[in-house]
């Protein structure tokens, strides 16, 4: 997913191990980026792009009316069967793969609507009405769409709107009866009944809904650092020649303080399994929903009604102006390179997107470490100020002097020493070029050369750096000018990032049956981002902040008290509670290309015996981990506790089945069983708070869980105290607006409700 798919890899290896010696040392040796750019590029030949077009057209992302017809087909069975929510998603299939102002379109749109109506989604209904007749909705299907938008007004409360709606649809019932009689009398049946409940509302003061977006009321910095943007006045940025750019606290820091609030600078949505072209006719469209059908393309917000793309059948949004966005700032370039972009992987899409989004800033102060790389070798061009030239040269506007870079004392800052979220930050991120095998450099090299070749082919204006949003129209055939290589360069430079400065964006996912006496969650990776201010952070396996998710917004939280003078650091993935030191410092080693030497680990190493899992006991008294083989012995100064393996070993077994025994309680959903799925869960706790700690994110979640099966059961006092627990400990690591600590919250308004009145003596 994050690299090229397998059969593109496979070819490339295999093509790097024909080389001859003298070129694979060439390329292995290459100095610059420049150098390894144009000779990987120079290898790859016509067969080769013949061979990528192949694999590349295995993806279906154009417009398709047979396919519009299908997933039509599909939805209505799915509607019929009562399941609203699979005809909704088969139904916005359907409106991708339709093209524009088609009857195809416009019956997907309002089939859609009659989904959402069902789902009580009413304003995006209403939107998918005006969609549909937009789209030209054929006049003798208008009725039905117009009850259906008056009871959806009805319902929100503006009978108005709905009045003039009813006065509409009975002048288009005396101009064009065009209903058969018995479908005259069921419509007409309805509109009675929907006119009782406009004039049951026209008294009523007029209620709007709510926005249906996230606002991040109480989300905000308290103060915001003048220094770094997007970071709290709380912390400052230091560098060392061995641990780089990182954070450190400017004060004593509380449990659940908002340290940085930051928008990804770039991002792409990870497809999910997007299926190759099946050679059977019968399984040709895909109908099972993936990240790509219900999240936004340029938000990540979640959508059950996303707009298409007009020009493909892949990129999908939640909003007209999500659509227009992305289009003016990177999608017009895109639009037509969708199948080779799945081709290619996340990587190589996130960097293209870096450089195209480079396009609307002032890319001649930022390039001038690459022109740097490029003095020796560089790239020939006109004579003429080209976007080229000011890449190569570091030229500016006219008049600006250029003889020699701005020295700045630490990477990724302007002259006046702030750490800007742009893309001169985004650029500073370390390549790692010596430490990445020859193998995977030329992989990434030739995989960026093969989509410029395309962009070339395609006559697009992709590079650009006077562009504005507004100047890009989908009429324009702009034609690529020399500079084209010059941004290769900083393509190949941002997929050589990424190994060590992708961040995952992920988001909780529900699973299991709506049933059970739980929601099962399970954490998914949503896209692919880069985050300049995230990215400072350095790794502990045992770190003090919490890192979460709203669409592309990171917002990273203190997990625990941090002095004044003490580092900001997060897990990059390997946690000590989660894995032993060996495979830590080796998964950290391989991907991040350093030694892991946090405190954990540090401790940890000076007990080489110790395998994975060993040391996941603690102390029950201190917290302090366990160490030895058959007796252990705390590892707390203070503390003299000690414990036979053993005997732990069997508790944990114990445990574990009894947490089994819980989870087929929940997923069986019987409320008779909601108190042996308590007492279980309960016992479940004590292994999570031994390998998490008790003020885990993995404990509150488990909380929520126990919280959820003593609310079904109406164990109030249990229910409440639960809560309160799992409220606390989530905060910390969410905050408000976390959909988990919403639910809790919910769940204790109920039950306060359900709590009886407290009677006083009588007198």
């Amino acid at each position: 997913m994050d690299l090229p798919v397998d059969e593109w890899k496979s070819y490339v290896l295999q093509k790097w191990s024909l080389l001859p010696k003298s070129i694979q040392v060439t390329i292995s040796t290459a100095e610059t980026l420049n150098d390894l750019f144009l000779h990987s590029s120079a290898l790859l030949q016509p067969e080769d792009e013949m061979f990528l077009k192949r694999l590349s057209g295995g993806y279906v992302v154009g417009k398709d009316p047979d396919a519009s017809l299908f997933y039509r087909e599909k939805g209505n069975k799915k509607f019929q069967a009562k399941d609203y929510m699979g005809a909704a998603v088969l139904y916005s299939k359907g409106v991708s793969h339709s093209g524009p102002n088609s009857t195809d379109i416009s019956l997907c749109y309002a089939n859609r609507s009659a989904a959402l109506f069902h789902l009580g989604q009413y304003e995006t209904c209403l939107k998918d009405i005006v969609r549909a007749q937009m789209h030209g909705y054929p006049e003798r299907l208008q009725p039905k769409l117009l009850l259906r938008k008056a009871e959806c007004l009805v319902t929100l409360g503006r009978p108005q709107e709905a009045s003039q709606t009813i006065i509409d649809l009975e002048s288009s019932f005396a101009a064009k009866p065009t209903l058969s009689a018995s479908q005259f009398q069921i419509l007409q049946r309805t509109l009675c009944r929907v006119k009782v409940k406009v004039q049951e509302k026209k008294n009523l003061p007029e209620i709007f809904p709510e926005a249906l977006t996230k606002t991040f009321e109480g989300m905000d910095l308290r103060e915001e650092n003048e220094q770094i943007p997007g970071a709290s006045s709380s912390v400052t940025l230091h560098i060392d020649p061995l641990k780089g750019r990182f954070l450190v606290a400017t004060k004593d820091i509380l449990p659940g303080e908002l340290l940085v609030k930051e928008d990804a600078f770039v991002s792409v949505l990870n497809p999910g399994e997007v299926p190759l072209r099946p050679h059977s006719l019968e399984s040709k469209w895909e109908i099972q929903a993936t990240s790509g059908d219900l999240h936004c393309h340029r938000c990540l917000r979640h959508t059950l009604a996303p707009v298409p793309c007009e020009g493909c059948s892949y990129a999908k949004y939640c909003s007209q102006e999500c659509m227009q966005q992305a289009w003016d700032r990177y999608h017009s370039v895109e639009c037509s390179l969708g199948a080779l972009l799945l081709t290619l992987g996340v990587f190589c899409h996130v960097a293209l997107r870096s450089t195209l989004l480079a396009r609307f800033e002032d890319v001649g102060k930022v390039i001038k470490k690459l022109c740097g790389e490029m003095s020796n070798q560089g790239i020939c061009l006109p004579e003429s100020k080209t976007p080229a030239q000011i890449l190569k040269y570091g030229q500016g506007g006219e008049g600006e002097k250029t003889d020699k870079a701005v020295e700045t004392p630490i990477p990724g800052c302007d002259i006046n020493g702030k750490y800007e979220r742009n893309y001169n930050a985004i650029f500073h991120l370390l390549p790692h070029t010596e430490n990445h095998s020859p193998e995977y450099k030329f992989l990434c090299a030739v995989s960026v050369s093969a989509l410029c070749r395309q962009l070339e082919a395609a006559g697009l204006q992709a590079f650009t750096t006077d562009l504005k949003p507004t100047k890009l129209k989908a009429a324009e055939t702009p034609v690529l000018g020399a500079e084209l290589n010059v941004w290769g360069v900083a393509m190949l430079r941002h997929m050589l990032q990424l190994q060590c400065n992708a961040q995952a964006i992920t988001t909780i996912q529900q699973t299991g049956s709506k049933e059970s006496l739980i929601a099962d969650t399970r954490r998914v990776r949503l896209a692919t981002a880069l985050f300049p201010v995230v990215s400072l952070l350095n790794h502990s396996c045992s770190p003090n902040t919490s890192v979460s998710f709203i669409g592309t917004i990171a917002t990273i939280r203190a997990s625990q008290l941090i002095r004044s003078g003490q580092e900001i650091l997060h897990c990059y993935g390997p946690h000590e509670s989660r894995m032993g030191v060996a495979e830590r410092r080796q998964k950290l080693r391989s991907q991040y290309f350093f030694d892991c030497d946090c405190p954990p680990c540090e401790r940890e190493k000076q007990r080489p015996s110790a395998g994975p899992g060993r040391e996941a006991f603690r102390c029950h008294r201190c917290r302090a981990l366990l160490q030895g083989d058959d007796v252990l012995s705390c590892s707390g100064p203070a503390c003299t506790e000690s414990v036979g393996r053993d005997l732990l070993v069997s508790r944990l077994q114990d445990l574990q089945q009894q947490v089994g025994a819980a989870q087929k309680h929940l997923r069986n959903g019987r409320l008779g069983d909601w108190e042996k799925s308590a007492t279980h869960l309960q016992k479940s706790l004590q292994v999570v708070e031994v390998h998490h700690g008790p003020s885990s994110v993995e404990m509150g979640h488990e909380l929520f869980k126990l919280a959820q099966v003593f609310f079904n059961g109406c164990a109030i006092p249990e229910a409440l105290n639960t809560i309160q627990k799992a409220e606390k400990v989530l905060l910390v690591h969410y905050g408000p607006w976390n959909d988990e600590i919403r639910e809790l919250q919910k769940m204790k308004s109920c039950l306060l409700d359900l709590l009886p009145i407290p009677v006083g003596p009588k007198e």
